[in-house]
Protein backbone atom coordinates (compact mmCIF):
# COMPACT_ATOMS: atom_id res chain seq x y z
CA UNK A 1 0.00 0.00 0.00
CA UNK A 2 1.29 3.53 -0.96
CA UNK A 3 0.23 6.37 1.65
CA UNK A 4 0.43 9.10 0.50
CA UNK A 5 1.06 11.39 3.21
CA UNK A 6 3.72 13.36 3.86
CA UNK A 7 4.97 12.79 0.05
CA UNK A 8 5.64 15.22 -1.98
CA UNK A 9 6.83 18.78 -3.95
CA UNK A 10 5.45 22.19 -3.37
CA UNK A 11 4.68 24.55 -5.70
CA UNK A 12 7.90 25.77 -7.33
CA UNK A 13 9.86 22.61 -6.19
CA UNK A 14 11.38 22.71 -3.20
CA UNK A 15 11.25 19.09 -1.73
CA UNK A 16 9.87 17.64 1.12
CA UNK A 17 11.96 16.00 3.56
CA UNK A 18 10.39 12.68 2.93
CA UNK A 19 12.14 9.58 1.35
CA UNK A 20 9.30 9.08 -1.49
CA UNK A 21 9.14 13.38 -2.01
CA UNK A 22 8.64 12.21 -5.55
CA UNK A 23 5.68 10.11 -6.25
CA UNK A 24 3.50 13.13 -5.15
CA UNK A 25 3.16 16.84 -6.60
CA UNK A 26 0.84 18.81 -4.82
CA UNK A 27 0.06 23.16 -4.30
CA UNK A 28 -0.78 24.82 -1.07
CA UNK A 29 -3.51 27.67 -1.81
CA UNK A 30 -5.59 29.27 0.86
CA UNK A 31 -4.76 26.96 3.64
CA UNK A 32 -5.74 24.08 1.88
CA UNK A 33 -3.87 21.32 -0.54
CA UNK A 34 -4.40 20.49 -3.99
CA UNK A 35 -2.83 17.15 -5.11
CA UNK A 36 -1.31 17.73 -8.57
CA UNK A 37 0.39 14.94 -9.87
CA UNK A 38 1.19 11.76 -9.57
CA UNK A 39 4.80 9.61 -10.46
CA UNK A 40 4.11 7.54 -13.47
CA UNK A 41 6.02 4.76 -11.13
CA UNK A 42 3.42 4.80 -8.65
CA UNK A 43 1.58 1.37 -7.75
CA UNK A 44 -0.94 -0.48 -6.05
CA UNK A 45 -3.07 0.62 -3.39
CA UNK A 46 -3.09 4.25 -3.05
CA UNK A 47 -4.78 6.42 -0.01
CA UNK A 48 -5.01 9.84 -0.43
CA UNK A 49 -4.00 11.47 2.58
CA UNK A 50 -6.05 13.88 5.27
CA UNK A 51 -3.57 16.43 5.57
CA UNK A 52 0.24 17.40 3.86
CA UNK A 53 2.24 19.50 5.68
CA UNK A 54 -0.82 20.13 8.57
CA UNK A 55 -2.80 21.63 5.63
CA UNK A 56 -6.05 19.65 4.76
CA UNK A 57 -6.14 18.22 1.15
CA UNK A 58 -9.25 19.13 -0.44
CA UNK A 59 -9.04 18.53 -3.98
CA UNK A 60 -7.55 16.10 -6.64
CA UNK A 61 -6.77 18.44 -9.41
CA UNK A 62 -7.50 17.58 -12.98
CA UNK A 63 -5.26 15.03 -14.52
CA UNK A 64 -3.34 14.40 -11.19
CA UNK A 65 -3.00 10.40 -11.35
CA UNK A 66 -3.85 10.20 -15.11
CA UNK A 67 -0.30 8.75 -16.16
CA UNK A 68 -0.11 6.41 -13.05
CA UNK A 69 -1.22 2.78 -15.12
CA UNK A 70 -0.26 0.80 -11.80
CA UNK A 71 -2.27 1.70 -9.60
CA UNK A 72 -4.87 -0.92 -8.40
CA UNK A 73 -6.94 1.04 -5.59
CA UNK A 74 -7.97 4.14 -4.37
CA UNK A 75 -9.36 5.18 -1.38
CA UNK A 76 -10.46 8.90 -0.83
CA UNK A 77 -10.17 9.86 2.84
CA UNK A 78 -12.67 13.07 4.60
CA UNK A 79 -11.03 16.02 3.81
CA UNK A 80 -11.15 15.65 -0.35
CA UNK A 81 -14.47 17.55 -1.27
CA UNK A 82 -13.55 17.58 -5.33
CA UNK A 83 -12.08 15.05 -8.02
CA UNK A 84 -10.74 16.96 -10.91
CA UNK A 85 -11.85 16.37 -14.72
CA UNK A 86 -9.38 13.39 -15.93
CA UNK A 87 -8.20 12.72 -12.48
CA UNK A 88 -8.35 9.23 -12.59
CA UNK A 89 -8.42 8.43 -16.34
CA UNK A 90 -6.54 6.25 -17.76
CA UNK A 91 -5.59 4.41 -14.85
CA UNK A 92 -5.33 0.74 -16.66
CA UNK A 93 -5.08 -1.36 -13.54
CA UNK A 94 -7.52 0.81 -11.16
CA UNK A 95 -10.36 -1.85 -10.16
CA UNK A 96 -11.49 -0.06 -6.79
CA UNK A 97 -12.43 3.50 -5.71
CA UNK A 98 -13.53 4.14 -2.07
CA UNK A 99 -14.77 7.56 -1.37
CA UNK A 100 -15.21 8.47 1.51
CA UNK A 101 -18.42 11.04 2.70
CA UNK A 102 -16.94 14.26 2.11
CA UNK A 103 -16.67 14.42 -1.81
CA UNK A 104 -18.96 16.67 -3.40
CA UNK A 105 -18.24 16.60 -7.09
CA UNK A 106 -16.49 14.14 -9.51
CA UNK A 107 -15.45 16.17 -12.63
CA UNK A 108 -15.90 15.35 -16.10
CA UNK A 109 -13.45 12.21 -17.26
CA UNK A 110 -12.49 11.63 -13.35
CA UNK A 111 -12.82 7.95 -14.05
CA UNK A 112 -12.78 7.38 -17.76
CA UNK A 113 -10.88 4.23 -19.38
CA UNK A 114 -10.11 2.67 -16.51
CA UNK A 115 -10.89 -1.09 -17.73
CA UNK A 116 -10.56 -2.61 -14.55
CA UNK A 117 -12.85 -0.53 -12.24
CA UNK A 118 -14.95 -3.29 -10.84
CA UNK A 119 -16.77 -0.98 -7.55
CA UNK A 120 -16.89 1.86 -6.97
CA UNK A 121 -18.57 3.50 -4.02
CA UNK A 122 -20.48 7.04 -4.66
CA UNK A 123 -21.27 8.46 -1.08
CA UNK A 124 -24.06 10.69 0.04
CA UNK A 125 -22.12 13.43 -0.05
CA UNK A 126 -21.51 13.62 -4.03
CA UNK A 127 -23.65 16.33 -5.76
CA UNK A 128 -22.43 16.33 -9.14
CA UNK A 129 -21.24 13.48 -11.28
CA UNK A 130 -19.27 14.97 -14.65
CA UNK A 131 -19.90 14.28 -18.06
CA UNK A 132 -18.02 11.08 -19.04
CA UNK A 133 -16.81 10.34 -15.80
CA UNK A 134 -17.13 6.77 -15.89
CA UNK A 135 -17.01 6.55 -19.61
CA UNK A 136 -15.14 3.10 -21.40
CA UNK A 137 -15.48 1.63 -17.23
CA UNK A 138 -15.90 -1.43 -19.36
CA UNK A 139 -16.23 -3.98 -16.37
CA UNK A 140 -17.44 -2.14 -14.29
CA UNK A 141 -21.09 -3.97 -13.77
CA UNK A 142 -23.39 -2.08 -11.26
CA UNK A 143 -23.10 1.71 -9.56
CA UNK A 144 -25.82 3.07 -7.17
CA UNK A 145 -26.28 6.81 -7.40
CA UNK A 146 -27.76 8.39 -4.20
CA UNK A 147 -30.48 10.98 -4.02
CA UNK A 148 -28.09 13.35 -2.99
CA UNK A 149 -26.91 13.67 -6.80
CA UNK A 150 -28.89 16.73 -8.60
CA UNK A 151 -26.24 16.71 -11.50
CA UNK A 152 -24.98 14.12 -14.31
CA UNK A 153 -23.43 15.08 -16.92
CA UNK A 154 -23.95 14.16 -20.46
CA UNK A 155 -22.49 10.06 -21.11
CA UNK A 156 -21.40 9.76 -17.21
CA UNK A 157 -21.54 6.16 -18.17
CA UNK A 158 -20.86 5.62 -21.51
CA UNK A 159 -19.51 2.56 -23.06
CA UNK A 160 -19.62 0.46 -19.76
CA UNK A 161 -20.19 -2.41 -21.74
CA UNK A 162 -20.83 -4.66 -19.03
CA UNK A 163 -23.01 -2.37 -16.57
CA UNK A 164 -26.14 -4.19 -16.16
CA UNK A 165 -27.48 -2.39 -12.57
CA UNK A 166 -27.79 0.95 -12.24
CA UNK A 167 -29.60 2.96 -9.44
CA UNK A 168 -30.11 6.78 -9.88
CA UNK A 169 -32.04 9.27 -8.14
CA UNK A 170 -35.73 9.96 -9.13
CA UNK A 171 -34.94 13.05 -10.72
CA UNK A 172 -33.14 11.18 -13.38
CA UNK A 173 -36.21 8.49 -14.49
CA UNK A 174 -37.55 10.66 -17.40
CA UNK A 175 -36.31 8.71 -20.81
CA UNK A 176 -35.06 11.90 -21.85
CA UNK A 177 -32.45 12.34 -18.75
CA UNK A 178 -31.65 8.49 -18.84
CA UNK A 179 -31.04 7.79 -22.58
CA UNK A 180 -28.05 10.52 -21.92
CA UNK A 181 -26.23 8.55 -18.88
Amino acid sequence: MLILEGCGQRQGGKALESQRQELISYEIGDAEVTITRCDEAAEGEVVIPDEIEGLPVTSIGGSAFSACGGLTSITILDSVTSIGDGAFAGCLNLNSVTILDSVTSIGEGAFMVCPRLTSINIPDSVTSIGGGAFVDCSILTSITIPDSVTSIGTYAFGDCSNLTSITIPQAFHSEDEASRL
